[in-house]
């Protein structure tokens, strides 16, 4: 059985306690969000090299080699490219594909032995973004992730204010507004309403928000991801005292209240 671990690069300004560091406290920090990459590859070799080029490239990368565990981290956390194999055990590439296309457009790129045009057409229509021949270049590998996220990134210009009941948040500047008013939100009450927002209707335990937040794997001390949490519930009702933002679901985590 094969250990899932994520292969990240360091943050600081972030303490456990769930507290800004002083500097944080007293200047407005620019927030600064890692690009995340999963890669579903049952080829143990193959999926290390790819973590370990993309780790080394600057990404935060999670590894999986089941196709079953593919989709279940997919339908579980929010990644910002997937690089898919077509070959694999338990559930095919082209099925998680799918699956993939039904939940968003999150840029998927294929990495596969098949090497038969009428293959890589096939996925193309399907719904993904490249398609990438084994054997491959590493250095090619990057380059297209970087391109497919470049690509990303300018579609998601067009439409880079995220709307909420009578709230707005504007993924550019950083800003975020209940009716009219600003709020003055610290870096990690940002991001944590940046994913809620952006995956509305979605559950994340405090797991996920954890490791997605602070980049760092999840050992069972909740206290950072409530107290912000808490804060930021704090200053979403002083904003809008008869409105409900962020529920809690008993026994998962935390999502939007429906609308």
């Amino acid at each position: 059985m094969h250990q899932e671990k994520f292969v990240i690069p360091s943050r600081r300004g972030l303490r456990h306690n769930g507290t800004e560091s002083k500097a944080d406290s007293t200047t407005k920090k620019k927030v600064i969000l890692v690009e995340t990459i999963l890669i579903v590859e049952d080829q143990e070799d193959v999926n290390l090299m790819l973590a370990e080029a993309l780790a080394n490239a600057g990404y935060k990368v999670k590894s999986c080699y089941t196709g079953l565990d593919g989709i279940k981290e997919i339908q579980l956390h929010p990644y910002d490219l997937i690089l898919l194999d077509i070959m694999l055990p338990y559930k095919s590439g082209d099925e998680i594909l799918k699956e993939t296309r039904a939940m968003g457009e999150t840029p998927v790129i294929i990495i596969s032995a098949k090497d038969m045009v009428g293959t890589k057409i096939d996925m193309l229509k399907l719904g993904a973004d490249d398609y990438i021949t084994k054997p491959f270049d590493l250095g090619e590998v990057v380059a297209r992730v970087e391109s497919n996220l470049r690509r990303a990134h300018r579609q998601n210009q067009q439409s880079k204010v995220y709307r909420y009941k009578n709230l707005s948040l504007d993924d550019n500047t950083k800003h975020v507004t209940v009716d009219t008013a600003e709020l003055d939100l610290t870096a990690t009450e940002f991001m944590i309403l940046e994913l809620l927002v952006k995956n509305n209707g979605k559950v994340f335990t405090k797991a996920n928000l954890y490791e997605s937040i602070w980049n760092e794997e999840y050992l069972g001390d909740d206290n950072a991801v409530k107290t912000h949490i808490s804060n930021l519930r704090t200053k979403l009702k002083k904003a809008s005292p008869n409105e409900e933002y962020i529920e809690t679901v008993w026994g998962l985590g935390y999502r939007l209240y429906k609308e």
